[in-house]
């Protein structure tokens, strides 16, 4: 084909191409992909059968202009999800703050009645965890090892099944705040009655501290996102029941927003608990100092990343 013919037949292309690049701000990034792509190819035609024209020049200079323009999307992309990771989540939790607490006085409140509950009536422990699963803690706590629940099956098959399980807690616990909390506060309730009724468990038969040991290796983070994913719910729940001064919808709109962010910010430590109850919890007999350790380490993650960094970025940016 000879020149003219080539530049007759992609002008009208071209120019539309120069003015997407020009408007950067209103240009689509698939619109914008797209002309790279033709440009790409009208260039490489252009190097091939007029690789001294001007028209080279002006093709190479435009694909240039759009490959600079996709790499400073991508850069804004990524620079958006830094955002949401270090301002944004930390943002959504301080704004359910109050939520989160009422989640965790719930929980707390369940577990004291699930203990005190089990104190004063036999069968409460095996009405909440079942006669099979009792007999089978008691037995392994009369051959001295009372965790001996999570050192059954392999290490990776029970990390992924108790992450996918934690997982389906939490999302039970968010999804159900929009029934008016109620569902939420029913989660949390039942599992903070469970976690007492087992606790006592241990402590009737003397073997609490060590049984705690393993336990909470895990338990500290598995536990605190199952709270946190419940203060996402109730603030979902309550955002319908108690709107403000915004309308009912947009109140929830809001809500379920900041809620979705801080639910996502919990999957790192659903993922993180799991792989200790399938890598480490099992070897809890090993070393009570490095059982302690661990959990020290969750706790500390834990309180800094939902209750100290909120509030440091809440005085830094004056969030109400």
């Amino acid at each position: 084909m000879r020149e003219a013919s080539f530049i007759d037949r992609n002008k009208e292309k071209w120019v539309s191409i120069e003015n997407n690049l020009t408007n950067k701000e209103d240009v689509n990034p698939d619109t914008l992909a797209s002309n790279y792509i033709e440009l790409t190819n009208d260039l490489a035609y252009a190097q091939t059968f007029y690789p001294k024209s001007k028209t080279k020049e002006y093709l190479n200079e435009l694909s240039i202009r759009a490959h600079q323009l996709i790499y400073k999307d991508q850069k804004s992309s990524n620079h958006q999800i830094a955002h949401f990771f270090q301002v944004e989540v930390f943002e959504a939790i301080w704004a359910i703050r109050r939520p989160l607490l009422y989640s965790f006085l719930i929980f707390v409140f369940a577990g004291l009645i699930g203990f005190v509950s089990a104190r004063y009536d036999e069968g409460f422990v095996r009405l909440i965890l079942g006669d099979s699963y009792v007999n089978m803690t008691i037995e392994n706590i009369k051959a001295g090892n009372p965790a001996a629940v999570y050192q059954d099956g392999s290490n990776w098959g029970g990390a992924l099944a108790i992450t996918i399980n934690n997982v389906k807690v939490a999302f039970y616990a968010f999804i159900f705040g929009a029934f008016f909390s109620l569902g939420t506060g029913y989660i949390l309730f039942s599992n903070g009655i469970m976690v007492g009724a087992f606790h006592y468990m241990f402590y009737k038969y003397d073997v609490l501290q060590e049984a705690m040991s393993a336990i909470w290796i895990h338990g500290t983070i598995e536990l605190s996102v199952i709270v946190i994913a419940g203060g996402c719910g109730l603030a979902m729940g309550n955002s319908i029941l108690f709107p403000k001064s915004y309308t009912r919808m947009a109140s929830f709109k809001t809500a379920t927003k900041d809620a979705a962010k801080v639910l996502i910010s919990t999957v790192p430590f659903f993922i993180v608990a799991g792989t200790l109850e399938g890598f480490v919890t099992r070897y809890y007999q090993l070393s009570i100092w490095l059982c302690f350790g661990v959990i020290l380490l969750s706790a500390a993650a834990i309180v800094f990343y939902y209750i100290i960094r909120p509030k440091q970025l809440a005085i830094k940016y004056k969030w109400s």
